[in-house]
């Protein structure tokens, strides 16, 4: 019997020896379709191939494509566990031919893989083609040698396929497996073809027209070729059952179930174990993919699938979460195709264990309050709108789980009142709003978002999408449509670009059109808590509600930015360590250029303080181990001794970040924080931490100014070069640097001493170079005055200057002018200690300071200084002092 893994590999090495490229499945968040709730299909991620808007270096291609389906056109939420072959996880097998090989390959492909590979008895198989493809009959006659009993015409839209309203089109040619007339059924196109007994297993899709808006169709230039095999439906062909979940890996999840519930696999809880199966499969795999459960948009899917699959736990009667335990099992299965699952674990696990946990809490008071009602009802069969609604709004029930739990007793709910009751909550939250303080030209944004809801946001996982705009905005005011040159902000419904927040910088880069619109984007702002705004100018063609358009985050930018981002987690615990456990966040800006983060500390730190940390940070960033998230609620996270970022505001559920390994803490973690950013992958992709500054932001808060990655590397080199250009200039090696620098300080300071006292010898000396304007000693009233200009002495050794003159004069007075290279004046006054009877230094100071246009001076009666703005007078300045103390000595 062959099992789903050998049958995966047996396709993609079919299809390898025939020259095509295996390629890895695409995420589950298609990237390139905004339309896609998720990729429900093997050519989602060819899907831009096939339009000519991108280039492979193959024209050759077979993958294994994980698909989901349990929201928007293709819901099959509802009829899982129920049905034998209908799931919300899939893996569509495919081969692809991208303009190379056309009809008469794809099928003697498909018809040797199917019989010479797989083994399957040519008279159990049916071909259906669409009626109008004579050619694709044909062929099927030629190359398998099937009558034409057995190749079925199908006249419907069923067998012609399209990729939209106009775009690639063409027809379809099925292979239907015959189970046997034991099982109830007809053939395809009769009134019977919903049975069971005949299974479609392959669907080959002949790409050969281009449908115009005009209804016409065009052929292709190069026709391509499109095929989708449901792994499970051929898994259940070759291992003799028409019940998927009868296939070995289904299985092996139910047994898993069933003994983790200790229940009968094939009891009377058989349907809860199928939707257990298939529901660990598809949220495992979305979260692999980024997908975290939330009341928005895809995580919403995601939540309503966990939340029924451990609803049908409870049913089981199990009494403690179930899901997180399942995990190891679909690992085993799934991790050796699917690596992501195996990196993914950690995250898969706490998350499932975490919403379990949270919604078992609420389920109990839920189903109390529906069974009431369900009382209430007396046999009506209809519960009320406004009950279900409850429900959801307070027990956190979503609608068709309320409607599954009714199914069994023969129950639905009154949709319109379920609708009326959630417009009036919208209406109660909107009058709410308007009265808190917002400013008006906010008011577009809460519009907004009640008109679209959230924005999804896929740069977790990618920098690259598509997305559908839904909004453009220009001067406050919503528009339809704009023109090259307008500056706008624009929403749509996905997108790769981080909102500006925490901290984090929002994303610049591109948004652009097939028909040549391009939208360079500044910047980009998180309003109202998620809904992504694209702040840019169009430079050239139009934009208008509707436009698909690719959406390019600046990968340079984006790439620095997290690595900078990463990195204040990992100095935030490197200056614990340092400083202490009194160390928290105040506050961050996290950009491409640097980072920057404010931190509590009383003092400057120390040279050597910093030089730790340092060391710290680039010693985790060597050990380049990967960055793991994992979804938790803030008390738990906290609890488990996650840091809370300053300023952040937490959800129901938050990101928790966990980087590099330390076997001194009892988690072995280095870092574990509540954060939303972007981060890097790995922390070596930080490659390198540089501090550059540390000061001080306010009374008992630092702050730190680092580099990371290429910005930090720059920096050494620069840093480098200056050094190596001063031990140039100096002739000696970088090496010896230090100890010149010392060596020509201490150099310095004893020029500067022997400069001064030249200075003082010249200033006490006379003649031309002392800048003596006047005989050195004059006396009045036997009393000595020396007054003296001084060139090239600065201001500040007048005072030194005077008090040596005092001492060489015995007694008498000293005033000295300087004038600085500014031109301002300085005056110092000193008077020996036996005439300051008779003389007050600063009164003569003052006489002196008024004459180059100063007020006042200081000092004592033997010493005082003063100055003014005029150093020009410097000369009328001695005349004042020579008259006030001529004044004074023929008064005394």
């Amino acid at each position: 019997m062959a099992g789903l893994n050998e049958i995966r590999a047996k396709f993609l090495e079919f299809f390898r020896t025939e020259g095509h490229e295996v390629v890895a499945s695409g995420p589950l968040v298609p990237n390139n379709d905004p339309t896609l709730l998720f990729t429900n299909a093997g050519m989602v991620p060819f899907k831009n191939v096939f339009t000519g808007q991108e280039k492979r270096p193959y024209v050759r291609a077979a993958s294994s494509q994980k698909c989901v389906r349990a929201g928007g056109k293709h819901n099959d939420l509802d009829n899982v566990g129920y049905t034998a072959r209908h799931h919300t996880f899939f893996e569509m097998l495919g081969n692809f031919s991208f303009g190379d090989y056309f009809k008469a390959e794809a099928i003697e492909f498909a018809w040797r893989l199917v019989t010479a590979e797989f083994g399957l008895p040519k008279e159990r198989l049916i071909a259906t083609v669409y009626a109008e493809d004579d050619e694709a009959f044909g062929l099927w006659r030629k190359i398998a040698g099937l009558p034409e009993s057995r190749i079925i015409r199908i006249p419907t839209s069923d067998n012609f396929w399209s990729m939209g309203d106009t775009g690639p089109c063409g027809p379809c040619s099925e292979i239907f497996f015959d189970h046997g007339d034991k099982i109830p059924g007809g053939p395809p196109g009769s009134p019977d073809q919903d049975g069971d007994r005949f299974i479609e297993i392959w669907n080959l899709v002949f790409m050969q027209y281009e449908q115009q808006a005009d209804g016409s169709r065009l052929d292709l230039p190069k026709p391509s070729i499109d095929t989708g095999m449901g792994l499970e439906r051929m898994a259940a062909v070759l291992q003799g059952t028409h019940d998927n979940y009868a296939t070995d890996l289904m299985r092996a999840l139910i047994v898993a179930s069933a003994e983790a519930s200790k229940s009968d696999p094939d009891g009377p809880h058989t349907v809860s174990h199928r939707v257990i199966a298939d529901h660990l499969r598809s949220s495992s795999f979305l979260l692999a993919d980024g997908v975290m459960p939330s009341n928005e948009g895809r995580g919403y899917v995601l939540r309503r699938i966990m939340r029924r699959a451990m609803r049908h736990a409870q049913l089981v009667g199990v009494a403690e979460p179930l899901m997180w335990r399942l995990v190891p099992a679909l690992v085993r299965q799934m991790g050796d195709a699917y690596p992501e699952l195996r990196r993914a674990e950690p995250l898969i696990t706490e998350t499932l264990k975490l919403e379990e946990t949270r919604f078992r809490e609420t389920l109990t008071r839920g189903l109390k309050l529906l069974d009431e009602e369900i009382e209430k009802q007396q046999g009506k069969g209809v519960l009320p709108g406004d009950v279900a609604f409850k429900l959801y709004d307070t027990y956190g029930f979503p609608l068709d789980l309320t409607q599954d739990a009714l199914r069994s007793r023969g129950m639905s709910v009154d949709q319109t009142g379920f609708d009326a009751a959630m417009a009036k909550q919208r209406q109660d939250a909107r009058a709410a709003w308007s009265g808190s303080g917002e400013k008006a030209t906010e008011a577009v944004w809460f519009e907004l978002r009640e008109k679209h809801g959230a924005t999804e946001f896929l740069g977790y996982e990618t920098e690259n999408a598509e997305g559908k705009i839904v909004a453009i905005v220009v001067d406050g005011k919503p528009v339809d449509e704009i023109a090259a040159g307008t500056e706008a902000a624009i929403i749509a419904n996905q997108t790769p670009f981080y909102g500006e927040s925490g901290g984090q910088v929002g994303d610049s880069g591109v948004l652009f059109t097939s028909g040549g619109a391009e939208f360079p984007v500044s910047d980009t702002m998180k309003k109202l808590g998620d809904l992504h705004v694209h702040i840019g100018k169009l430079a050239r063609g139009n934009l208008k509600l509707g436009d698909i358009v690719e959406m390019q985050v600046d990968s340079a930018l984006r790439t620095a930015t997290r690595a900078n981002h990463s990195a204040t987690h990992l100095v935030h615990e490197a200056l614990r360590r340092v400083l202490g456990a009194h160390v928290t966040q105040k506050g961050s800006m996290v950009g491409p250029e640097r980072l920057r983060f404010d931190f509590s500390h009383p003092k400057p730190m120390t040279a050597a303080e910093i030089a730790e940390v340092e060391t710290i940070v680039n010693r985790i960033v060597r050990q380049n181990v990967e960055v793991s998230t994992r979804l938790m609620t803030p008390e738990q996270a906290i609890e488990a001794g996650a840091l809370a970022l300053f300023g952040e505001k937490y959800g129901d559920e938050v990101r928790v970040l966990a980087m590099g390994h330390d076997e001194n803490n009892d988690n072995g973690v280095y870092s574990v924080e509540l954060c939303g950013g972007t981060h890097v992958r790995r922390v070596g992709d930080i490659a390198i931490f540089k501090i550059v500054s540390e000061s001080a932001v306010a009374s008992g808060i630092r702050r730190i100014e680092a580099l990371t990655g290429e910005g930090a590397r720059a920096y050494l080199v620069e840093q480098d070069r200056t050094l190596r250009e001063a031990a140039g200039a100096l002739k000696i090696s970088p090496e010896d640097l230090p100890a010149r620098v010392v060596s020509l300080m201490e150099e310095r300071k004893r020029l500067e001493r022997e400069l001064t006292e030249a200075k003082k010898k010249l200033a006490m000396g006379g003649g031309s170079g002392g800048g003596a304007v006047e005989t050195p000693v004059q006396e009045f009233g036997g009393v000595k005055l020396v007054a003296r200009k001084l060139d090239g002495v600065n201001p500040k050794d007048l005072r030194g200057l005077v008090d040596d003159a005092k001492k060489q004069v015995g007694s008498g007075v000293v005033a000295f002018v300087a004038v600085s290279e500014d031109g301002k004046g300085a005056i110092a006054v000193g008077v020996t200690a036996d005439l300051t009877a008779k003389f007050n230094a600063v009164d003569l100071v003052k006489a002196g300071s008024a004459a180059m246009g100063g007020a006042g001076g200081g000092g004592r009666p033997d010493m005082a200084q003063a100055g003014g703005p005029d150093g020009a007078k410097a000369d009328a300045a001695l005349d004042a002092v020579r008259a006030a103390v001529g004044e004074l000595a023929g008064a005394a």
